[in-house]
């Protein structure tokens, strides 16, 4: 595309139509732009759009577009081809940051995500001027400039936050620290004083405290993996700095309203961060701040009000006590009772309080509530930071923690007791108090692994927690029903099996409330509960003990997706695919109508897919179904498919790209249940699958190929005797995949199935072909993995064809590859192979070579004999050889770049492992000992003396014991 205006007028009114709400419109628009964007000059013709466009709206859209481009495509993907052109890097990297600069706020936010992703892939190496470029910008004293710069330093180095420690990160910090640290205090100084000469300048102070903000988040960054030098030798600087600005108040910078954090708390918010940072980690060097920085945080928490916009800041406040208070050498800043009494009465009970904010949360903005409530998002609320104020103090004041909040407990639930209608919140209070006290180690998968001796949580939750989920009415003191599930959730471990039996049907009967967090959270107990593991690692409630249940569960479950607000809830699905799993046979009768409700939700969400984790949930719910039914009456399966092919083939006409992965697993997992022939149904679809647009997309083939794998080994024969002439596709599809390093074992996949199932004269023309694709691979990239996988398809073309076929083909290709491959390939590489079957294939397949291969007992190839026989018993005997060159570590962690629907593989569509020599070996080694006793028959005496002569001590000592374990002898 040249870089001309009517290219230009052409991209506006295709932007423009990709804001159209009308989908008609839309989408061909988007389909245009993917089409275009791998043309040279697009990313340029978009960057001189937001430039010079005089329409705000088309500026904004391409800014958008852009940044979307390059996340999609800047990365360099092995084997891929390169998607911008070199011409097309090297100008968006020249002038990218200019622009940024130059741009309004909200186009700049754009491009300095976009200029950090491509510095995540190009600095420092490939774009070492970057720095300096930014750090020039300083001295240009335009703070709209300065705040740009800092915004992009910020995206770029927060990554330093959570990277592993490596070689090269400390490198790159190093790098940046010699250019940015010392023009970073620099500027910090001089803000700060720009702050106190326009004091009275409300306007000037905003843009000032933003960078401020910005400077604290970029000291927190390049801080985080070590303390740089630079910054211990300006640590006065700095904490001098951060502490006074922790006690300002200025008038001009408070604000009216009371949800949105204002710059003053934002920043004091990124202090106590910072603060923390170094009060965790660089104790020692810290110590001499350390007691200003408790006073001062101290001291704001105590005057900050209870509104929403203060949370941020009181969260990290507390978090920052917690950090402290937990170290040992801090202890004796806490031990004296009365400080103890205060903290708990003046920070940890205030911010225990459910606020009218809460309040209007859990009524109205349910799903961030639960959220933040369930999941602990990183959105700190001010009751989680008391909670780790708490366990932080309980390490070493647990005794007279517990007995201060004893009291407050005891006199909430008495206040509660006089009149529950208004006193509720009191209530709530002393069960989130008591849970916080109880709870010492949490996890995800498990909920209270760790509990305080001194709470009797099975006594509290007898008398406080059953109470309210007995109560005749579901719709009653919501908040107070959604504590008593969270509690039963938590503390799953510490209540007794009977009192969660009890409990069941009480949660079943809440699947059933109106308020959102309520049925969520019933569904989401139920999730946890059944997969709760007893002895023998069974589960821990049975299906025998959930039978009197099973209709008024699986009722009430899909009744709950009908509720307003729930129609796509990830946790009712959830609950739904643990119910299936752990009831099995059990729901059976009512998989008519399960199927039925499944069904028609899919082909509603399929319209626009926007819940993954409740898409993948039905999927695996559907896979259930099928797999229970299919188990008890394999004929079902027609009535499955009957249900569903009509929305699968809805979803494969629209395209709808989250979904085609997940229906080719479950059309995999129904082709599978039929035993001998393809139905005409799966026939008709087969050419479409060879399509090579649906193998563009990385997402597509970890299903689709086991979805040819499916038609092989069910209709290879249909396949030879029907479509013959679809056989060139199926192995240009193998082609493809062995081309790449990431998918190359997928290809395998597909080649093992053709020669295992397809009749031998339907592929005789192609499989010279195809040794000759995996030698030029081999010698072109040769990787440890493909090794792997190469070793076990010659080994099973060896089972299937035999030998000497095997032999013929490699010398047809060139005269003696037989034994380059033996010797280069085989013999020092067969260690590698891991896998119970893929060893078994080995292992049968080099005894074929050994002992049904004449060319191996009596031409030059003889030499191998021996070697390759030591190589096979060290296959069976020594550990498996696992070392990877150094080179390759990182090739199979393939980050599948920017919005590529990612394959998510469904647990319950699993397929069963497959042995392709299971009928005709049982045990590899006894089958050795029989095949060498019949060489030895043919020519008595000749494998005696190889062996006696050549064969190590120690392989000979185990291969007498294979002979004896089969009762064989060697003549």
């Amino acid at each position: 595309m040249e870089l001309s205006d009517a290219n230009l007028q052409t991209l506006t009114e295709y932007l423009k139509k990709t804001l159209d709400p009308d989908p008609a419109i839309r989408r061909p628009a988007e389909k245009f732009l993917e089409s275009v964007e791998g043309s040279q000059n697009y990313p340029l013709l978009l960057l001189t759009l937001l430039e010079k466009s005089q329409e705000n709206v088309i500026k904004v859209c391409a800014s958008v577009t852009f940044k979307n481009y390059i996340k999609r495509n800047w990365r360099i993907v092995e084997d891929e081809p390169n998607k911008i052109c070199e011409s097309d890097r090297i100008a968006i990297k020249a002038n990218i940051v200019p622009l940024m600069l130059s741009s309004p706020e909200q186009i700049q936010k754009q491009l300095s995500d976009a200029i950090s992703i491509i510095g995540r892939e190009d600095f420092p190496q490939k774009w070492p001027d970057l720095l300096t470029e930014m750090v020039n910008r300083f001295q240009s004293g335009d703070f709209h400039v300065i705040n740009g710069v800092l915004r992009t330093a910020h995206s770029l180095f927060k990554r330093y936050r959570h990277e592993f420690k490596s070689n090269e990160l400390w490198t790159e910090i190093k790098l940046v620290l010699d250019a940015f640290a010392l023009p970073l205090t620099n500027l910090f100084k001089a803000t700060i004083e720009l702050c106190s000469t326009h004091a009275n300048d409300a306007s000037a102070l905003k843009i000032l405290f933003s960078s401020l903000i910005l400077i604290a988040k970029l000291f927190y960054s390049l801080n985080f993996q070590d303390l740089p030098e630079f910054f211990e030798d300006n640590m006065e600087t700095w904490m001098t700095n951060f502490h006074s600005l922790l006690t300002l108040d200025n008038k001009l910078l408070q604000t009216d309203d009371e949800e949105e954090a204002g710059l003053l708390e934002l920043l004091k918010s990124q202090i106590c961060d910072n603060a923390a940072l170094y009060a965790q980690k660089y104790d020692e060097e810290f110590q001499p701040y350390l007691p200003r920085f408790v006073t001062a945080i101290w001291n704001l928490l105590v005057t900050t009000g209870q509104e929403v916009k203060y949370d941020l800041l009181v969260s990290n406040a507390i978090q920052f006590l917690a950090s402290v208070c937990e170290r040992p050498h801090y202890k004796h800043l806490f031990e004296d009772q009365n400080t103890l009494t205060s903290i708990c009465e003046k920070v940890i009970v205030p911010n225990m309080e459910f606020r009218a904010a809460d309040e209007e949360a859990f009524e109205d903005n349910s799903e961030e509530y639960i959220r933040r409530d369930l999941e602990g998002s990183d959105i700190d609320t001010r009751r989680r930071a008391a909670c780790d104020l708490v366990r932080g103090l309980c390490k070493f004041f647990e005794g007279p923690v517990t007995g201060i909040f004893s009291g407050y407990v005891n006199s909430m639930l008495q206040e509660y007791a006089k009149n529950p209608s208004v006193n509720w919140k009191h209530k709530d209070a002393a069960i989130y108090l008591v849970t916080s006290l109880a709870s010492k180690a949490q996890t995800q998968k498990h909920g209270i692994t760790q509990a305080n001796e001194l709470v009797n949580l099975t006594e509290f939750f007898v008398n406080h927690i059953q109470p309210d989920l007995k109560s005749a009415t579901v719709n009653e003191f919501p908040v107070l029903k959604a504590d008593g599930i969270k509690y039963i959730m938590i503390f799953r471990n510490q209540v007794p099996k009977e009192q969660l039996l009890v409990s069941i049907p009480l949660l079943i009967n809440h699947l059933q409330a109106e308020s959102i967090v309520v049925h969520t959270y019933a569904a989401h107990a139920l999730e946890r509960l059944f997969t709760m593991r007893g002895t023998n690692n069974a589960t821990l409630i049975t299906a025998a003990e959930m039978a009197p249940f099973v209709e008024v569960l699986l009722t009430n479950l899909f009744k709950a997706l009908t509720l307003p607000g729930s129609s796509e809830n990830e946790y009712i699905m959830k609950a739904i695919m643990r119910s299936f799993s752990l009831l099995q046979e059990s729901i059976i009768p009512y998989i008519p109508s399960v199927i039925t409700q499944l069904t028609q939700k899919l082909l509603a969400v399929s319209k626009n897919p926007s819940k993954p984790h409740f898409n993948h949930y039905m999927f695996e719910s559907i896979c259930l179904s099928i797999r229970i039914t299919c188990k008890a009456n394999p004929e079902a399966v027609g009535s499955f498919e009957e249900a569903l092919f009509l929305v699968f083939t809805e979803i494969l006409q629209n395209d709808v790209q989250e979904f085609i992965p997940y229906v080719f697993q479950v059309m995999s997992l129904l082709l599978e249940m039929h035993k001998n022939e393809i139905p005409s149904s799966y026939m008709a679809l087969f050419p479409h699958l060879l399509q090579p647009v649906l193998w563009e997309r990385t997402g597509n083939i970890p299903p689709l190929v086991r979805l040819l794998q499916a038609y092989l080994e069910r209709g290879a024969s249909t396949i030879a005797s029907a479509a013959a002439d679809k056989i060139p596709g199926l192995l240009g599809v193998f082609q493809k995949l062995i081309a790449s390093k990431a998918n190359d074992h997928q290809g395998f996949y597909l080649l093992n199935s053709i020669i295992e199932h397809m009749p031998p004269e339907s592929v005789d023309q192609y499989r010279k072909q195809i040794f000759i694709l995996l030698f030029q691979r081999l010698q072109n990239s040769k990787t440890t993995k493909f090794i792997k996988s190469f070793l076990v398809f010659i080994n099973l073309y060896c089972v299937r064809y035999g030998a000497l076929a095997l032999q013929e083909i490699f010398d047809s290709i060139q005269p003696k590859m037989f034994g380059m491959v033996l010797e280069k390939i085989i013999i020092p590489e067969i260690q590698k192979v891991s896998g119970q079957v893929e060893k078994k294939i080995c292992a049968v397949g080099i005894t074929k070579i050994l002992t049904e291969c004449p060319p191996m007992m009596d031409t030059e190839y003889t030499k191998l004999w021996i070697p390759l026989l030591q190589a096979l018993i060290g296959l069976f005997e020594l550990p498996e050889d696992d070392t990877i060159p150094d080179e390759e570590h990182f090739i199979d962690i393939e980050d599948t770049p920017g919005y590529q629907t990612a394959f998510s593989q469904l647990a319950f569509a699993g397929k069963k492992e497959h042995d392709p020599v299971g009928q005709m070996v049982n045990n590899p080694r006894i089958h050795l000992a029989q095949s060498l006793h019949k060489l030895s028959t043919a020519c008595p005496g000749r494998v005696l003396s190889m062996l006696s002569t050549s064969l190590n001590a120690e392989a000979l000592q185990y291969l007498q014991g294979y002979l004896q374990a089969a009762s064989v002898s060697l003549l």
